[in-house]
């Protein structure tokens, strides 16, 4: 490739003609000792040794390596036995348990109920605490909004289950009729 060809910054001299030279490889730079790195483009990025090297914009195609959902860092401190850690994940599960033994014991409703509460308290805890463990899978705002609309929504449905239910809910009553005509 030809210096014509090449786009501007790529040939290792500055475009403005200016007297400091441009690193193309962050292997040939050199700095002092305990500096910061200085990233001089826009596709450049520091590599794990925290150095510039220049990268694509493009997508790779094997996928290496995944970020960490904000709070998904360890719930207790790294010395702390494997469950101590993982706290929050597991009062969810314990709970979501209860509810599923509650349930297969006939006791539907109150069952179902613990496992709505139990989403609506993963929520209030990715909501409350800085560091969930596994119970971050995505962003903040995502987990909050899916823990807590299942479990809104599966709370509700075991206050509105049949018969005798605990919540009436008027136009439901009605969609239900309209829709289903017998």
């Amino acid at each position: 490739m030809s210096t014509e060809d090449r786009p501007e910054g790529t040939t290792g001299e500055r475009p403005t003609g200016g007297s400091e030279p441009v690193v193309t490889d962050a292997t040939e730079e050199q700095r002092p000792e305990g500096a910061e790195p200085v990233v001089r483009d826009a596709v450049s990025a520091p590599d794990t040794d925290g150095r510039p090297r220049r990268t694509t914009r493009r997508f790779p195609r094997i996928t290496r390596d995944t970020a960490r959902p904000e709070g998904g860092g360890r719930a207790a401190p790294r010395d702390a036995p494997a469950p101590a850690r993982q706290w929050p994940i597991l009062v969810v599960l314990a709970v979501v348990g209860l509810g599923l033994l509650v349930t297969a014991l006939d006791a539907f409703r109150l069952g179902t109920l613990l496992i709505g509460v139990a989403l609506l308290g993963g929520a209030a805890m990715r909501w409350a605490l800085p560091d969930v463990g596994m119970l971050a899978v995505r962003s903040r705002f995502t987990d909050m909004v899916t823990y807590g609309v299942l479990g809104l929504v599966i709370v509700l449905l075991a206050l509105m289950a049949q018969p005798k239910p605990w919540l009436e809910i008027p136009f439901l009553d009605d969609t239900l009729h309209f829709t289903v005509r017998t």
